[in-house]
């Protein structure tokens, strides 16, 4: 199996000089000597001209004759080789691919919308010419598969109240998500001679006919974190209120009034609107 080979041609500018030189000297001669003749070192030297190769820089011409691979040019400049050869430019640039947002089921069979970004570059022209029939296609069909595989891999997010806890989720493991999906990219694009370098999610949600439903579901989970919290302070200010009741011998209150203090303070400290206070002019006995 060939890999690729790097030439560097014939220095272009002095074979510019001679191009020039043979074909307009040759046009000269002919006129001058009226010998016609001279007109096949012209021919010579048109067909001479089909050799001069340009070479951009970050760019790459692959070099073939009669379907024979010869090499690659990566070094940029102005070379001149056999004018049989052909040509085929690669750009050696990094590209960006912005993938389709596509529907898939995460691990837990969750329809979500999900889209990639990558960078990615060709570092071997012979596989990115020979081994792929279009590199930049084969880059964007497997980009979609490997975004594919990945949802499946992952939870959307945490949902512990069901029993499904993940250590990485799509939406919360930015980092281990995109190492794992930069890691598949590269086993599935190196038979084309690309190199990955970078790939992240750009784009994730849960697709339209869910999306009101887990979007319910969180506002919930956050509002039973919230009473949770709100709870555990309540519970804290009151044994803090009857503590220092107690301690400073304000008022003696018997369990009874204990259990109806900490109840409106409860309800005070628990609830969403503001109380109404209710004033007794009468004493602790009535």
């Amino acid at each position: 199996m060939e890999s690729e080979k790097i030439i560097k041609p014939a220095n272009g500018y002095l074979m510019l000089t001679v191009f020039f030189l043979s074909f307009f000297g040759s046009i000269v001669a002919a006129i001058k000597y009226e010998n016609p003749v001279f007109l096949i070192i012209t021919f010579i030297a048109l067909v001479l001209s089909f050799g001069f190769i340009l070479v951009n820089p970050n760019t790459s011409k692959v070099v073939l004759l009669f379907g024979k691979y010869i090499g690659t040019i990566k070094q940029n400049g102005l070379y001149w080789a056999n004018p049989f050869y052909t040509k085929r430019k690669i750009s050696l640039r990094a590209s960006n691919f912005d993938s389709e947002r596509l529907k898939v089921n995460d691990k837990l069979g969750n329809p979500v919308m999900i889209s990639t970004i990558l960078v990615w570059r060709v570092t071997d022209t012979y596989k990115a010419a020979f081994d792929v029939d279009n590199y930049e296609n084969f880059v964007r069909v497997q980009t979609d598969a490997a975004v594919r595989k990945l949802a499946s891999m992952y939870p959307y997010d945490n949902f512990a109240d069901d029993g499904h806890e993940e250590d990485i989720t799509l939406r919360s493991s930015v980092n281990e998500v995109s190492e794992t999906l930069e890691k598949e990219l590269e086993e599935r694009l190196a038979i084309a001679g690309i190199e990955v370098l970078e790939a992240r999610i750009g784009y994730l949600a849960y697709a339209q006919e869910i999306a009101n439903a887990m979007l319910k579901r969180q506002q919930a989970t956050a509002i039973v974190a919230a009473r949770h919290k709100i709870v555990e302070g309540a519970v804290s200010m009151v044994e803090m209120a009857l503590e220092e009741l107690n301690k400073k011998d304000i008022v003696d209150l018997d369990e009874e009034r204990k259990a109806a203090m900490v109840s409106n303070l409860m309800v005070i400290l628990c609830g969403d609107k503001d109380a109404s206070p209710v004033l007794n002019t009468g004493t602790l006995n009535h």
